[in-house]
Protein backbone atom coordinates (compact mmCIF):
# COMPACT_ATOMS: atom_id res chain seq x y z
CA UNK A 1 0.00 0.00 0.00
CA UNK A 2 2.58 2.15 -0.94
CA UNK A 3 0.27 5.70 -1.61
CA UNK A 4 -1.53 5.41 1.84
CA UNK A 5 1.61 4.84 3.96
CA UNK A 6 3.35 7.45 1.90
CA UNK A 7 0.73 9.74 2.18
CA UNK A 8 -1.01 8.97 5.57
CA UNK A 9 1.14 6.03 7.85
CA UNK A 10 3.75 7.82 7.60
CA UNK A 11 2.67 11.13 8.96
CA UNK A 12 -0.04 10.10 11.18
CA UNK A 13 -1.40 7.64 13.71
CA UNK A 14 -2.23 4.29 12.77
CA UNK A 15 -4.54 2.52 15.64
CA UNK A 16 -3.49 -1.39 15.12
CA UNK A 17 -6.70 -2.30 17.24
CA UNK A 18 -9.28 -0.69 15.45
CA UNK A 19 -12.73 -2.15 15.16
CA UNK A 20 -16.17 -2.03 13.14
CA UNK A 21 -19.09 -1.91 15.34
CA UNK A 22 -20.58 -4.40 13.70
CA UNK A 23 -19.17 -6.19 10.07
CA UNK A 24 -21.51 -5.44 7.79
CA UNK A 25 -22.16 -2.39 5.42
CA UNK A 26 -25.70 -0.74 6.83
CA UNK A 27 -25.25 -1.80 10.42
CA UNK A 28 -21.23 -0.64 10.76
CA UNK A 29 -22.11 2.90 8.86
CA UNK A 30 -24.93 3.76 11.53
CA UNK A 31 -22.82 3.44 14.09
CA UNK A 32 -20.25 5.30 12.50
CA UNK A 33 -22.20 8.32 11.34
CA UNK A 34 -24.04 8.43 14.48
CA UNK A 35 -21.61 7.46 16.88
CA UNK A 36 -23.91 4.61 18.95
CA UNK A 37 -23.78 1.40 18.81
CA UNK A 38 -26.32 -0.55 16.42
CA UNK A 39 -28.44 -1.82 19.64
CA UNK A 40 -29.06 1.59 20.91
CA UNK A 41 -30.39 2.49 17.21
CA UNK A 42 -31.85 -1.17 16.03
CA UNK A 43 -29.52 -1.21 13.44
CA UNK A 44 -29.82 -4.47 12.88
CA UNK A 45 -29.17 -5.52 9.60
CA UNK A 46 -28.50 -4.23 5.96
CA UNK A 47 -32.09 -2.99 5.99
CA UNK A 48 -32.86 -1.78 9.17
CA UNK A 49 -30.14 0.98 9.58
CA UNK A 50 -30.85 5.01 10.57
CA UNK A 51 -34.26 6.18 10.47
CA UNK A 52 -34.40 9.72 8.56
CA UNK A 53 -33.39 12.44 10.17
CA UNK A 54 -31.69 10.61 12.30
CA UNK A 55 -28.69 13.22 13.79
CA UNK A 56 -24.79 12.40 12.64
CA UNK A 57 -21.44 14.09 12.94
CA UNK A 58 -22.82 15.43 8.99
CA UNK A 59 -25.45 17.44 10.87
CA UNK A 60 -23.30 18.84 13.54
CA UNK A 61 -20.67 20.16 11.25
CA UNK A 62 -22.81 21.85 9.25
CA UNK A 63 -24.70 23.54 12.24
CA UNK A 64 -21.30 24.45 13.39
CA UNK A 65 -20.53 26.34 10.07
CA UNK A 66 -18.74 23.79 8.00
CA UNK A 67 -19.54 23.12 4.19
CA UNK A 68 -19.64 19.30 3.69
CA UNK A 69 -19.45 17.37 0.56
CA UNK A 70 -20.17 13.98 0.14
CA UNK A 71 -19.46 11.61 -2.17
CA UNK A 72 -20.27 7.99 -2.99
CA UNK A 73 -21.59 5.20 -0.24
CA UNK A 74 -23.21 6.40 2.61
CA UNK A 75 -25.45 3.67 3.61
CA UNK A 76 -26.21 4.49 6.80
CA UNK A 77 -30.12 4.73 6.46
CA UNK A 78 -32.94 2.12 6.47
CA UNK A 79 -35.24 0.83 3.56
CA UNK A 80 -31.95 -0.31 1.13
CA UNK A 81 -30.13 -3.33 0.42
CA UNK A 82 -31.90 -6.15 -1.83
CA UNK A 83 -34.76 -8.60 -1.19
CA UNK A 84 -32.81 -11.39 -0.82
CA UNK A 85 -30.37 -9.64 1.73
CA UNK A 86 -33.07 -8.53 4.44
CA UNK A 87 -34.80 -12.31 4.02
CA UNK A 88 -31.85 -14.36 4.43
CA UNK A 89 -31.39 -11.65 7.54
CA UNK A 90 -34.95 -12.02 8.72
CA UNK A 91 -35.09 -16.28 8.58
CA UNK A 92 -31.17 -17.13 9.61
CA UNK A 93 -32.63 -19.01 12.47
CA UNK A 94 -35.12 -21.20 10.20
CA UNK A 95 -33.69 -24.73 10.59
CA UNK A 96 -31.93 -24.83 6.89
CA UNK A 97 -28.62 -24.24 5.66
CA UNK A 98 -29.07 -22.89 2.13
CA UNK A 99 -26.28 -21.18 0.06
CA UNK A 100 -26.86 -17.73 -0.28
CA UNK A 101 -23.76 -16.60 -2.19
CA UNK A 102 -21.97 -17.49 -5.37
CA UNK A 103 -18.91 -19.67 -5.32
CA UNK A 104 -15.67 -16.93 -5.10
CA UNK A 105 -14.19 -16.41 -7.92
CA UNK A 106 -11.29 -14.56 -9.28
CA UNK A 107 -11.59 -12.74 -12.65
CA UNK A 108 -8.62 -10.81 -14.68
CA UNK A 109 -10.12 -7.80 -16.76
CA UNK A 110 -7.66 -5.35 -19.27
CA UNK A 111 -4.03 -5.32 -19.25
CA UNK A 112 -1.10 -3.53 -17.89
CA UNK A 113 -2.37 -0.29 -18.69
CA UNK A 114 -5.70 -0.90 -17.15
CA UNK A 115 -5.94 1.11 -13.75
CA UNK A 116 -9.78 1.91 -13.84
CA UNK A 117 -11.66 -1.04 -12.99
CA UNK A 118 -14.65 0.15 -10.32
CA UNK A 119 -15.24 2.85 -12.56
CA UNK A 120 -18.02 4.26 -10.50
CA UNK A 121 -15.56 4.70 -7.71
CA UNK A 122 -12.85 6.44 -9.87
CA UNK A 123 -15.85 8.46 -10.94
CA UNK A 124 -16.36 10.09 -7.78
CA UNK A 125 -12.62 10.32 -6.90
CA UNK A 126 -12.70 12.68 -9.90
CA UNK A 127 -15.45 14.21 -8.24
CA UNK A 128 -13.53 14.62 -5.42
CA UNK A 129 -10.23 16.17 -6.79
CA UNK A 130 -12.46 18.77 -8.81
CA UNK A 131 -14.02 20.10 -5.66
CA UNK A 132 -11.00 20.28 -4.12
CA UNK A 133 -9.92 22.35 -6.84
CA UNK A 134 -12.66 24.05 -7.25
CA UNK A 135 -12.77 24.82 -3.47
CA UNK A 136 -9.26 26.02 -3.27
CA UNK A 137 -10.83 29.46 -5.56
CA UNK A 138 -13.35 29.98 -2.54
CA UNK A 139 -13.21 31.28 0.92
CA UNK A 140 -11.54 29.73 3.90
CA UNK A 141 -15.03 28.83 5.13
CA UNK A 142 -14.38 24.95 6.72
CA UNK A 143 -15.25 22.16 5.00
CA UNK A 144 -15.64 17.85 5.23
CA UNK A 145 -15.15 16.44 2.21
CA UNK A 146 -16.70 12.66 2.38
CA UNK A 147 -15.50 9.74 -0.24
CA UNK A 148 -17.29 6.60 0.82
CA UNK A 149 -15.27 4.05 -1.68
CA UNK A 150 -16.69 0.27 -2.76
CA UNK A 151 -13.69 -1.35 -3.48
CA UNK A 152 -12.07 -3.66 -2.09
CA UNK A 153 -15.86 -5.04 -2.16
CA UNK A 154 -16.31 -8.05 -4.36
CA UNK A 155 -18.12 -7.51 -7.30
CA UNK A 156 -21.53 -8.60 -7.84
CA UNK A 157 -21.66 -12.46 -9.70
CA UNK A 158 -24.19 -11.54 -12.70
CA UNK A 159 -24.46 -15.07 -13.68
CA UNK A 160 -26.41 -15.67 -10.08
CA UNK A 161 -29.21 -13.75 -11.17
CA UNK A 162 -30.70 -10.95 -10.79
CA UNK A 163 -30.55 -11.19 -6.73
CA UNK A 164 -26.96 -12.05 -6.86
CA UNK A 165 -24.28 -11.11 -3.87
CA UNK A 166 -20.90 -10.10 -4.65
CA UNK A 167 -18.40 -13.23 -4.64
CA UNK A 168 -16.43 -12.08 -7.89
CA UNK A 169 -12.95 -10.85 -7.26
CA UNK A 170 -11.98 -8.87 -9.80
CA UNK A 171 -8.33 -6.96 -10.60
CA UNK A 172 -6.13 -6.23 -13.51
CA UNK A 173 -2.67 -7.45 -14.54
CA UNK A 174 -1.92 -3.42 -14.05
CA UNK A 175 -2.89 -3.82 -10.22
CA UNK A 176 -1.44 -7.37 -9.79
CA UNK A 177 2.12 -5.88 -10.36
CA UNK A 178 2.04 -4.25 -7.21
CA UNK A 179 1.07 -7.65 -4.93
CA UNK A 180 3.90 -9.46 -4.11
CA UNK A 181 3.37 -12.71 -5.12
CA UNK A 182 5.28 -14.27 -2.88
CA UNK A 183 3.71 -13.26 0.60
CA UNK A 184 0.34 -14.24 -0.74
CA UNK A 185 0.15 -17.77 1.66
CA UNK A 186 -2.58 -20.88 2.12
CA UNK A 187 -4.52 -19.38 5.68
CA UNK A 188 -4.95 -23.22 7.22
CA UNK A 189 -8.67 -24.39 7.37
CA UNK A 190 -10.34 -26.94 10.08
CA UNK A 191 -11.94 -29.96 9.11
CA UNK A 192 -15.34 -29.17 7.80
CA UNK A 193 -16.92 -31.40 10.70
CA UNK A 194 -14.26 -29.64 13.31
CA UNK A 195 -15.84 -26.35 12.98
CA UNK A 196 -18.10 -24.55 15.36
CA UNK A 197 -21.46 -24.22 14.56
CA UNK A 198 -22.01 -20.83 13.78
CA UNK A 199 -18.63 -21.03 11.78
CA UNK A 200 -20.09 -23.79 9.65
CA UNK A 201 -23.02 -21.62 8.73
CA UNK A 202 -21.26 -18.97 7.63
CA UNK A 203 -19.19 -21.11 5.41
CA UNK A 204 -22.12 -23.16 4.10
CA UNK A 205 -24.36 -20.03 3.42
CA UNK A 206 -21.29 -18.43 1.77
CA UNK A 207 -20.59 -21.12 -0.60
CA UNK A 208 -17.83 -22.40 0.56
CA UNK A 209 -17.66 -26.21 1.90
CA UNK A 210 -16.87 -27.59 -1.63
CA UNK A 211 -13.08 -28.38 -2.38
CA UNK A 212 -10.92 -25.10 -3.24
CA UNK A 213 -7.34 -25.60 -4.87
CA UNK A 214 -4.87 -23.88 -3.40
CA UNK A 215 -4.14 -22.20 -6.69
CA UNK A 216 -7.60 -21.26 -6.81
CA UNK A 217 -7.01 -20.15 -3.13
CA UNK A 218 -3.86 -18.44 -3.56
CA UNK A 219 -5.41 -16.38 -6.64
CA UNK A 220 -8.71 -15.23 -4.90
CA UNK A 221 -6.39 -13.89 -2.50
CA UNK A 222 -4.00 -12.08 -4.62
CA UNK A 223 -7.30 -10.18 -6.39
CA UNK A 224 -8.41 -9.58 -3.50
CA UNK A 225 -4.98 -7.62 -2.76
CA UNK A 226 -5.09 -6.15 -6.29
CA UNK A 227 -8.41 -4.94 -5.45
CA UNK A 228 -6.79 -3.20 -2.47
CA UNK A 229 -4.18 -1.75 -4.16
CA UNK A 230 -6.54 -0.02 -6.38
CA UNK A 231 -7.93 1.69 -3.20
CA UNK A 232 -3.90 2.73 -2.72
CA UNK A 233 -3.88 4.04 -6.33
CA UNK A 234 -7.25 6.28 -5.56
CA UNK A 235 -5.84 7.17 -2.36
CA UNK A 236 -2.49 8.77 -3.74
CA UNK A 237 -4.68 10.84 -6.35
CA UNK A 238 -6.68 12.11 -3.79
CA UNK A 239 -3.80 12.97 -1.49
CA UNK A 240 -1.85 14.38 -4.21
CA UNK A 241 -4.71 16.75 -4.86
CA UNK A 242 -5.27 18.13 -1.39
CA UNK A 243 -1.84 18.85 -2.14
CA UNK A 244 -1.60 20.53 -5.08
CA UNK A 245 -5.09 22.33 -3.69
CA UNK A 246 -3.24 24.30 -0.75
CA UNK A 247 -5.15 22.08 2.04
CA UNK A 248 -2.14 19.75 3.16
CA UNK A 249 -1.30 21.72 5.61
CA UNK A 250 -4.68 22.82 7.39
CA UNK A 251 -6.70 19.48 6.79
CA UNK A 252 -6.91 16.27 8.99
CA UNK A 253 -7.21 13.38 6.91
CA UNK A 254 -9.39 10.46 8.26
CA UNK A 255 -8.79 6.83 6.33
CA UNK A 256 -11.31 3.92 7.72
CA UNK A 257 -13.53 1.33 6.63
CA UNK A 258 -16.67 0.07 7.52
CA UNK A 259 -15.43 -3.21 7.61
CA UNK A 260 -12.50 -5.63 6.64
CA UNK A 261 -13.28 -8.88 4.48
CA UNK A 262 -11.96 -12.04 4.67
CA UNK A 263 -9.97 -13.60 1.76
CA UNK A 264 -10.38 -17.42 2.41
CA UNK A 265 -9.54 -16.90 5.80
CA UNK A 266 -11.51 -19.69 8.37
CA UNK A 267 -13.06 -20.80 4.98
CA UNK A 268 -14.65 -17.86 4.01
CA UNK A 269 -14.91 -14.45 2.45
CA UNK A 270 -16.84 -11.79 2.47
CA UNK A 271 -17.55 -10.32 6.12
CA UNK A 272 -20.28 -10.85 9.06
CA UNK A 273 -17.84 -12.26 11.20
CA UNK A 274 -16.34 -11.87 13.91
CA UNK A 275 -12.68 -13.12 13.11
CA UNK A 276 -10.09 -10.43 12.36
CA UNK A 277 -9.88 -10.29 8.50
CA UNK A 278 -14.10 -8.95 8.82
CA UNK A 279 -14.41 -6.94 12.47
CA UNK A 280 -10.72 -5.44 12.16
CA UNK A 281 -10.42 -2.20 10.26
CA UNK A 282 -8.16 0.00 8.99
CA UNK A 283 -7.81 3.34 10.89
CA UNK A 284 -5.02 5.84 9.94
CA UNK A 285 -5.64 9.77 10.90
CA UNK A 286 -3.08 12.82 9.84
CA UNK A 287 -3.29 16.36 11.64
CA UNK A 288 -1.98 18.74 10.25
CA UNK A 289 -0.29 20.70 12.82
CA UNK A 290 1.10 17.24 14.61
CA UNK A 291 3.18 15.20 11.96
CA UNK A 292 3.95 11.56 13.35
CA UNK A 293 4.49 7.88 12.30
CA UNK A 294 2.94 6.21 15.13
CA UNK A 295 1.63 2.90 16.04
CA UNK A 296 -1.77 2.79 18.83
CA UNK A 297 -2.34 -0.35 20.24
CA UNK A 298 -5.00 0.80 22.27
CA UNK A 299 -8.45 -1.24 20.88
CA UNK A 300 -10.76 1.39 19.59
CA UNK A 301 -13.86 1.48 17.03
CA UNK A 302 -15.74 3.63 14.31
CA UNK A 303 -18.09 5.00 16.98
CA UNK A 304 -15.48 6.79 18.13
CA UNK A 305 -15.18 8.98 14.44
CA UNK A 306 -17.72 11.03 15.35
CA UNK A 307 -16.43 12.70 18.94
CA UNK A 308 -13.07 12.74 17.27
CA UNK A 309 -14.77 14.80 13.95
CA UNK A 310 -16.36 17.05 16.75
CA UNK A 311 -12.75 17.74 18.48
CA UNK A 312 -11.01 18.59 15.47
CA UNK A 313 -13.75 21.09 14.28
CA UNK A 314 -13.69 22.38 17.94
CA UNK A 315 -17.56 22.07 18.17
CA UNK A 316 -19.58 20.49 21.33
CA UNK A 317 -19.50 16.69 20.86
CA UNK A 318 -23.67 16.08 21.42
CA UNK A 319 -24.14 14.45 24.50
CA UNK A 320 -24.90 10.69 25.26
CA UNK A 321 -22.30 9.38 21.99
CA UNK A 322 -20.83 5.72 22.83
CA UNK A 323 -17.22 6.74 21.71
CA UNK A 324 -14.34 8.47 22.64
CA UNK A 325 -11.95 10.86 20.76
CA UNK A 326 -8.92 9.93 18.81
CA UNK A 327 -7.05 13.59 18.84
CA UNK A 328 -4.76 12.86 22.54
CA UNK A 329 -3.43 9.77 20.50
CA UNK A 330 -2.36 12.66 18.15
CA UNK A 331 -0.72 14.43 21.20
CA UNK A 332 -3.46 16.82 21.23
CA UNK A 333 -6.05 17.91 24.32
CA UNK A 334 -9.56 16.65 24.42
CA UNK A 335 -12.92 17.01 26.58
CA UNK A 336 -14.05 13.56 25.46
CA UNK A 337 -11.35 11.09 26.02
CA UNK A 338 -12.65 8.74 28.83
CA UNK A 339 -12.28 5.45 27.03
CA UNK A 340 -13.01 2.11 28.83
CA UNK A 341 -10.68 -0.71 28.39
CA UNK A 342 -12.79 -2.95 25.92
CA UNK A 343 -14.09 -2.57 22.37
CA UNK A 344 -17.87 -3.96 21.48
CA UNK A 345 -18.64 -5.03 17.80
CA UNK A 346 -22.25 -6.71 17.72
CA UNK A 347 -23.68 -8.58 14.08
CA UNK A 348 -27.22 -9.66 13.62
CA UNK A 349 -27.73 -10.10 9.56
CA UNK A 350 -27.53 -12.60 7.39
CA UNK A 351 -25.19 -15.63 7.06
CA UNK A 352 -25.03 -16.40 11.32
CA UNK A 353 -27.69 -18.08 12.39
CA UNK A 354 -27.13 -16.09 15.98
CA UNK A 355 -26.50 -13.05 17.12
CA UNK A 356 -23.00 -12.64 17.24
CA UNK A 357 -21.21 -10.26 19.98
CA UNK A 358 -17.14 -9.74 20.32
CA UNK A 359 -15.68 -8.39 23.49
CA UNK A 360 -11.83 -7.52 22.67
CA UNK A 361 -10.02 -6.43 26.18
CA UNK A 362 -6.31 -6.04 25.73
CA UNK A 363 -5.13 -9.47 23.97
CA UNK A 364 -7.90 -11.36 24.82
CA UNK A 365 -11.21 -11.45 22.23
CA UNK A 366 -14.25 -13.27 23.51
CA UNK A 367 -17.20 -13.72 20.72
CA UNK A 368 -20.68 -14.95 22.32
CA UNK A 369 -23.80 -15.92 20.48
CA UNK A 370 -27.25 -15.72 21.22
CA UNK A 371 -28.44 -16.17 24.25
CA UNK A 372 -24.58 -17.69 25.67
CA UNK A 373 -26.46 -21.16 25.79
CA UNK A 374 -27.08 -22.38 22.48
CA UNK A 375 -23.71 -22.47 21.64
CA UNK A 376 -20.14 -22.60 23.06
CA UNK A 377 -18.06 -19.04 22.79
CA UNK A 378 -15.03 -18.53 21.34
CA UNK A 379 -12.09 -17.18 23.38
CA UNK A 380 -9.01 -16.19 21.34
CA UNK A 381 -5.56 -14.72 22.67
CA UNK A 382 -4.48 -12.38 19.64
CA UNK A 383 -0.96 -12.10 20.91
CA UNK A 384 -0.62 -15.79 20.76
CA UNK A 385 -2.93 -16.75 18.18
CA UNK A 386 -3.30 -14.24 15.78
CA UNK A 387 -4.76 -16.32 12.94
CA UNK A 388 -7.60 -17.31 15.41
CA UNK A 389 -7.13 -21.24 14.97
CA UNK A 390 -6.80 -21.91 18.72
CA UNK A 391 -9.59 -21.74 20.99
CA UNK A 392 -9.02 -20.92 24.50
CA UNK A 393 -12.73 -21.20 25.87
CA UNK A 394 -12.07 -24.60 27.09
CA UNK A 395 -8.65 -24.42 28.64
CA UNK A 396 -9.42 -20.25 30.13
CA UNK A 397 -13.01 -21.14 32.05
CA UNK A 398 -11.55 -18.37 34.03
CA UNK A 399 -10.93 -15.52 31.39
CA UNK A 400 -14.40 -16.65 30.03
CA UNK A 401 -16.44 -16.57 33.26
CA UNK A 402 -14.62 -12.67 33.39
CA UNK A 403 -14.97 -11.83 29.25
CA UNK A 404 -18.77 -12.68 29.30
CA UNK A 405 -19.51 -10.94 33.15
CA UNK A 406 -17.95 -8.00 31.20
CA UNK A 407 -19.93 -8.09 28.31
CA UNK A 408 -23.32 -8.20 30.25
CA UNK A 409 -22.20 -4.90 32.22
CA UNK A 410 -21.54 -3.83 28.13
CA UNK A 411 -24.86 -5.04 26.51
CA UNK A 412 -27.58 -7.29 27.71
CA UNK A 413 -26.69 -9.16 24.87
CA UNK A 414 -29.34 -12.43 26.11
CA UNK A 415 -32.38 -9.74 26.04
CA UNK A 416 -30.86 -7.87 22.80
CA UNK A 417 -30.75 -11.65 20.87
CA UNK A 418 -34.57 -11.70 21.80
CA UNK A 419 -35.65 -8.58 20.59
CA UNK A 420 -33.47 -9.22 17.04
CA UNK A 421 -35.62 -12.66 16.90
CA UNK A 422 -38.86 -10.41 17.52
CA UNK A 423 -37.90 -8.32 15.00
CA UNK A 424 -37.01 -10.91 12.38
CA UNK A 425 -40.45 -12.77 12.65
CA UNK A 426 -42.29 -9.71 12.58
CA UNK A 427 -40.76 -7.97 9.70
CA UNK A 428 -40.84 -11.28 7.65
CA UNK A 429 -44.40 -11.88 8.48
CA UNK A 430 -45.08 -8.70 7.12
CA UNK A 431 -43.41 -8.95 4.04
CA UNK A 432 -44.89 -12.22 3.69
CA UNK A 433 -48.23 -11.18 3.89
CA UNK A 434 -47.57 -8.25 1.37
CA UNK A 435 -47.29 -10.75 -1.21
CA UNK A 436 -49.99 -12.93 -0.82
CA UNK A 437 -50.10 -15.44 -3.42
CA UNK A 438 -46.66 -14.56 -4.93
CA UNK A 439 -45.09 -15.60 -1.73
CA UNK A 440 -44.09 -19.43 -2.82
CA UNK A 441 -42.85 -17.95 -6.25
CA UNK A 442 -41.01 -15.14 -4.77
CA UNK A 443 -39.05 -17.13 -1.93
CA UNK A 444 -38.24 -19.86 -4.05
CA UNK A 445 -36.22 -17.54 -6.44
CA UNK A 446 -34.52 -15.51 -3.91
CA UNK A 447 -30.47 -15.87 -4.40
CA UNK A 448 -30.53 -19.13 -2.54
CA UNK A 449 -32.89 -20.42 -4.88
CA UNK A 450 -30.65 -23.25 -6.09
CA UNK A 451 -30.70 -24.74 -2.92
CA UNK A 452 -34.17 -24.05 -2.01
CA UNK A 453 -35.84 -25.23 -5.22
CA UNK A 454 -34.40 -28.92 -4.08
CA UNK A 455 -37.26 -28.75 -1.46
CA UNK A 456 -39.73 -25.77 -2.07
CA UNK A 457 -42.38 -27.58 0.18
CA UNK A 458 -40.10 -28.63 2.87
CA UNK A 459 -38.15 -25.50 3.23
CA UNK A 460 -41.63 -23.33 3.52
CA UNK A 461 -42.62 -26.26 6.28
CA UNK A 462 -39.26 -25.07 8.23
CA UNK A 463 -40.30 -21.41 7.85
CA UNK A 464 -43.45 -21.97 9.41
CA UNK A 465 -42.01 -24.36 11.82
CA UNK A 466 -40.18 -21.41 12.75
CA UNK A 467 -42.63 -18.75 12.34
CA UNK A 468 -44.91 -20.97 15.04
CA UNK A 469 -42.47 -21.79 17.87
CA UNK A 470 -42.41 -19.37 20.67
CA UNK A 471 -39.54 -16.66 20.37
Amino acid sequence: MKQINHHLVSKGVTFLNAYTNSPICCPSRSALWSGLHVHITESWNNFKGLPPGFPTWEDSLIAGGYDTKILGKTDYTAGHHTVSNRVEAWTRNVNFTLAQEGRPTPVLVGDEATRRIQLSDWTNVDKAKEWLENRSQLDDKPFLLYIGINLPHPYKTTQEGPHAGGSTFKTSPYWLKHVNMSKVTVPQWKPLDEMHPVDYYETATKNCTSNFTEDEIRKIRAYYYGMCAEVDGMVGELMEQLDSSGFSNSTYVVFTSDHGDLAMEHRQFYKMSMYEGSSHVPLVITSPTHKHNNKVKQPVSLVDIFPTLMDMAGIPTPPGLNGSSLLPYLGMTSTNHERPNWVLSQYHGCNVNLSTYMLRMGDWKYIAFGNGKQVPPHLFNLAESSDELYDYAVDRLDIVSMMDTKLKTVINYPLVSQQVEMYNKQSFLEWKNSLGDKYSDTIANLRWFMDFQKDVKGNELKIQEWLDAQT
